[in-house]
């Protein structure tokens, strides 16, 4: 079992940045790859990042390259998301996730979800 609790979300201008936290639980967190996805209202779960579970190789959604880092700390069992020069598409509820397999960019292949973090950017 592994548990996932998101925070950082919040409310930021167009420009700005945010830093999201992800704190993991249950299975040793160095032992496998996490992710984060977002949720914008009526639309379906996107893809934003992944990390390996030694942190040896990321992947972006190209929307996010240059703007969005993602980076963990497996001694504080946490993964994070660096977004910076938000823009207001950026919205979206974003949640992390453990893959089944990894590289995986599809929301159906994560068996494990935080609850979401709200970002909203403002115009």
């Amino acid at each position: 079992q592994v548990q996932l609790v998101e925070s950082g979300g919040g409310l930021v201008q167009a420009g700005g940045s945010l830093r999201l936290s992800c704190t993991a639980s249950g299975r040793i967190f160095s032992s496998y790859a996490v992710a984060w996805f977002r949720q914008a209202p009526g639309e379906e779960r996107d893809f934003v990042a992944a990390i390996g579970y030694n942190d040896g190789n990321t992947y972006y959604a190209d929307s996010v390259k240059g703007r969005f880092t993602i980076s963990r700390d497996n001694a504080k069992n946490t993964l994070y998301l660096q977004m910076n020069n938000l823009k207001p598409d950026d919205t979206a509820v974003y949640y992390c996730a453990k893959p089944r397999l990894y590289p995986a960019v599809r929301a159906h292949d994560y068996d494990y979800w935080g609850q979401g973090t709200q970002v909203t950017v403002s115009s």
